[in-house]
């Protein structure tokens, strides 16, 4: 056991132990806020150095924000491009995913969250292999703070049946998923012409024609100085597309600065994966995020993750060939999805992406 102050967190032992019990009563961390705590449980601490600090002011860096209706094809496509290479990370308004869809199921999944325990209950599960289940956190490795989150996650979204879905929200699941794998190729088009490419150029890869749902909650935190939401850590996967409430929190690194992600009426976020960077080269970037809970209100929010499909899950990915030559030689080596998750799996909490285990010599 280890302490700072009044904040003690919890050696590997301990941690595991904590963890057992708190994932036993399936209440997750809603459930830790309405038993009326007024101290973080020692599993949520995070250790002095990866802590929350403040980030960029108002005057510092603009995440992109990109007007889908707001000029012509080849400006948007240059806007993309800038974006993309530089911050892994943008904004899109007049995306055309209806606004009452996605205020609809935000709406819904903070509804469901915050229902009773027993309610909730039956979909409380920690069978990673079950296609629709609410969970809270996962082991990890060396460090084991756990997240301040409790999540209800749809594996293969697009083909879950309607039965499967919790009543409260399905519907809008279902309508959201339809859109959002609408909007996924209108960017796939758009990302793919960015790298000077034809428009179904990263589509005929197959690297995001499955989509994971995951709906986020993040509980109000009596002691938000010593947790995360989710801590840094890029996604694994080629891309994700995210809608967030109005409460804030999302952070993003841009040369080497941790930045406030405004909560813009109506957009969406892009956020580029560990997979898009390698597939293109380093043409486009992945980005370490993170995000932040606060003391007084709690967040929403909807991830849509795109991987290959589960039968791609084992076909190896390398640089588009398109886009290597004996001016630009492939800086990675060819990989499939399963061999990169597990080895990202494998190294410790609050590490770096995996990226550069998997480059050429």
């Amino acid at each position: 056991m280890e302490s700072t102050g009044t904040a003690v967190y919890c050696d590997d032992e301990e941690y595991a132990k904590q963890l057992k019990e708190f994932n036993e009563t399936k209440a997750g961390v809603k459930g830790v806020v309405d038993s009326g705590a007024i101290k973080i449980p020692k599993i949520f601490i995070h250790p002095p150095e990866y802590r929350p600090k403040s980030t960029s002011t108002d005057s510092g860096p603009r995440v992109p924000l990109i007007d889908l209706e707001n000029g012509k094809r080849m400006e948007i496509v240059n806007e993309v491009r800038e974006a993309a290479s530089t911050w892994g990370f943008f904004q899109m308004i007049n995306h055309g995913v209806p606004l009452a869809t996605m205020d609809k199921l935000l709406d819904n999944v903070r509804q469901f969250h915050q229902q009773p325990q027993e309610v909730k209950e039956e979909w409380y599960s920690d069978d990673n292999t079950r296609k629709v289940r609410l969970y809270s956190n996962s082991f990890f490795t060396e460090w084991r703070a756990a997240h301040w989150k409790d999540t209800l996650i749809l594996l293969e979204a697009q083909q879950v049946e309607k039965q499967q879905l919790p009543q409260l929200c399905r519907e809008d699941i279902i309508e959201y998923t339809k859109c959002v794998m609408r909007f996924k190729e209108r960017v796939s088009e758009l990302l793919s012409e960015a790298l000077g490419l034809s428009g179904e150029c990263l589509a005929k890869t197959e690297c995001m024609d499955s989509v994971t749902l995951a709906c986020h909650y993040y509980p109000a935190c009596p002691e938000p100085e010593l947790t995360w939401g989710i801590a840094s850590h890029t996604d694994l996967n080629s891309l994700t597309v995210l809608l967030q409430d109005d409460v804030g929190g999302l952070q993003v690194l841009y040369q080497d600065k941790w930045v406030d992600v405004p909560t813009t009426p109506g957009a969406l976020i892009i956020i580029l994966g560990d997979l898009m960077q390698l597939i293109t080269n380093d043409k486009l970037k992945s980005v370490q995020h993170r995000v932040a809970v606060t003391r007084t209100n709690p967040r929403v929010s909807v991830a849509a993750l795109f991987f290959p499909s589960v039968p791609n899950m084992v076909k190896p990915y390398g640089p588009i060939k398109q886009l290597v030559s004996e001016k630009n030689p492939p800086l990675y080596r060819g990989t499939n999805v399963q061999e990169y998750v597990a080895f990202q799996r494998s190294k410790a909490p609050y590490a770096s992406s995996s990226l550069p285990h998997f480059k050429l010599q």
